[in-house]
């Protein structure tokens, strides 16, 4: 069996012939996800067929959807920002299917098996808040008093429970959720063909019954998704069409309460890319809080009147609250730091800040440069398209593997002799594209063969990573 990346959970997935195995961590959650499975289908609604259960249901083989995530075929827009008509299509596609899943999936379904609540209630909103205050404020050491955030909490959830049109609440709708396979899934209820769909639904354990309201604000407003407002809009439009043929709805009032839904989201969002980021050391959760942050330096003002406490707080997390995170601070004298830097050799080679007088500098001039083709030019190492470049054309990655054989000698003898500072530089053209790539690689290179993050609360020395030309520094 081959295995499959896993994403955010702690299940474990495995492709096996035509089909994907799957080895849980909890009975409950998946006993939630075998039953909701088997009602959708019989329901006639686009999720995978649920093949066989293992007795103690803590295994079960699925119907294998493929690779390709609606995440990943809406990637040209995502990076874009402007998204082509066959993305708008799928997106569309998809928002109209939400809407009968919801609806259809609603009726008949057994919510004493959801897992970990049968209901979208006080409790549940209140722990998602706390959620965001104790993996994200606290984590990102921002100040706060503790009684007035708390006041605005309780406000939110008198808010949020007034919402009408409840029915089933997938609660983590967002694209990397919905696959785009290959053969089209058997579907009574697709909107766009009789018994096809395009789409079909995965990860919906974690379901309940609640204000159909949160499924299009986790989806619209998914961070690396990068929607712009316009195609948000038109989206709620054709998600409102759909669903009036399903049961009466009052527009103007879903698309007020539909903001209150979108903040929350976003605050329960933080709370899991704190968690999952900061505590458990998955970057890409990471990389996807400067997503977020956009979404929540627009929403603040409309949502100010309700939540002025709350608001005066977020208004502090900007630009970059990363870089607050205790375990990103220098550590004491007696660790290592390593500072990697990328640069434009046209402004000249980094200085060191310590009294060390420099360190490894490696020009990446040679390799193949995306910045001379157009679709390149506006985008760094950090962006999807530009790294897939490099690496299907091959010369930087192969050059780095050079600079790792270096550079792990120098920490592993650093760290012996107690050193306390590493340098390492990487200069191309416009400290835009092959340096930056190179900085972020050698980072993740070290962070994964020396551990240095483990149990223990002092690490053995610190990664900072500093793009010059593009004003960015944070640490692994």
């Amino acid at each position: 069996m081959t295995p499959i990346t896993n994403g955010g959970s702690n299940r474990q997935y495995f492709r096996d012939g035509d089909h994907i195995h799957v080895i849980g961590t909890n009975r409950a959650e998946n006993h939630a996800f075998i039953t909701m499975a088997r009602h959708f289908r019989a329901c006639g609604l686009p999720v995978p067929e649920v093949y066989q259960v293992s007795e103690d249901e803590m295994q079960y083989d699925l119907q294998d959807l493929g690779d390709l995530s609606l995440f990943d075929a809406i990637a040209s827009g995502r990076e874009s920002g402007c998204f082509n008509d066959t993305e708008k299509a799928l997106l569309a596609t998809t928002i109209r299917t939400l809407a009968h899943f919801q609806i259809e999936g609603d009726k008949g379904l057994d919510y004493s098996i959801c897992f970990p609540q049968p209901a979208f209630n006080r409790r549940s909103i209140l722990w998602d808040l706390n959620y965001f205050k104790y993996c994200y404020l606290k984590a990102t050491h921002t100040e706060f008093l503790e009684d007035q955030l708390e006041d605005d909490f309780d406000h939110m959830a008198d808010i949020l429970l007034q919402a009408p049109i409840q029915a089933f609440m997938y609660r983590d709708f967002q694209s990397r959720n919905i696959m785009v396979p290959q053969s089209p899934v058997a579907c009574h209820l697709s909107p766009v063909t009789c018994h096809l769909s395009p789409v079909s639904f995965i990860d919906f354990q974690g379901g309940r019954r609640g204000p159909v309201h949160y499924d299009v604000a986790s989806f619209l407003w998914q961070a690396k998704a990068n929607l712009p407002q316009s195609l948000r809009d038109e989206l709620i439009d054709i998600y409102l069409d759909e669903l009036q043929t399903l049961i009466p709805v009052d527009r103007v009032q879903f698309k007020r309460d539909l903001i209150q839904f979108v903040f929350f989201r976003t605050l329960q969002v933080f709370g899991a890319y704190g968690f999952r980021g900061f505590f458990e050391r998955k970057p890409h959760f990471l990389q996807s809080i400067p997503f977020a942050l956009n979404n929540l330096r627009e929403l603040l003002p409309l949502v100010q009147t309700d939540y002025p406490y709350l608001c005066s707080v977020l208004s502090t997390l900007f630009p970059s609250p990363v870089a607050k995170h205790p375990l990103n601070c220098s550590e004491a004298s007696s660790k290592l730091i390593v500072d990697i830097y990328s640069f434009s050799y046209k402004k000249g080679i980094p200085t060191d800040p310590t009294d060390n007088g420099g360190g490894f500098v490696f020009d990446c001039r040679a390799p193949h440069n995306p910045g001379r083709y157009e679709q390149y030019k506006h985008m760094t190492g950090l962006d999807e398209s530009v790294i897939r470049f490099i690496e299907e054309d091959g010369e930087l990655p192969k050059f780095l593997e050079s600079v790792y054989q270096l550079v792990d000698a120098a920490v592993s003898r650093y760290l012996e002799r107690g050193f306390t500072h590493l340098m390492v530089s990487f200069g191309c053209t416009g400290g835009q594209h092959r340096s930056v790539y190179s900085a972020e690689h050698l980072a993740q290179h070290l962070h994964d063969t020396f551990h240095q993050f483990t149990d223990s609360p002092t690490p053995r020395f610190t990664i900072q990573i500093h793009h010059r030309e593009q004003g960015i520094d944070r640490t692994l």
